[in-house]
């Protein structure tokens, strides 16, 4: 499975872009898909999942509210929906799989695949 992250950019605070993630290779829809960020100087964290049952979602707190995750399957892609992005939003977002079916893991160590990152830079 590849992963390709886009979307990132510098937006305002306040902005709302929406990441997308598109994978190839096989059984997508199968695969649970997070987002995660990191920001300089710190660990990787954990922002949001969606499982591979529709509708079944699950955000830091942080972010509650703010993003939405979504998927296409058809399209094999899955979406980050940002809005009112704060400054300590600031970070590289990356996209990732989790090949264990049913999991609803926020830890990354269970995640398999992983796209390469884009930056999303909020100013204020």
């Amino acid at each position: 499975v590849q992963l390709q992250a886009s979307g990132g950019g510098l937006v305002q605070a306040g902005g709302s872009p929406k990441l997308s993630c598109v994978a190839s290779g096989p059984i997508f829809s199968n695969y649970p898909m997070g987002w995660f960020r990191q920001a300089p100087g710190n660990e990787r964290e954990f922002v949001a999942l969606i499982t591979n049952t529709p509708g079944s979602t699950d955000y830091t707190d942080s972010v509650k509210g703010r993003f939405t995750i979504s998927r296409d399957n058809a399209k094999n892609t899955v979406y980050l929906q940002m809005n009112s992005l704060k400054p300590e939003d600031t970070a590289v977002y990356y996209c990732a799989a989790d090949t264990t079916l049913f999991s609803r893991s926020r830890r990354a160590r269970e995640y398999d695949y992983w796209g390469q990152g884009t930056q999303v830079t909020v100013s204020s």
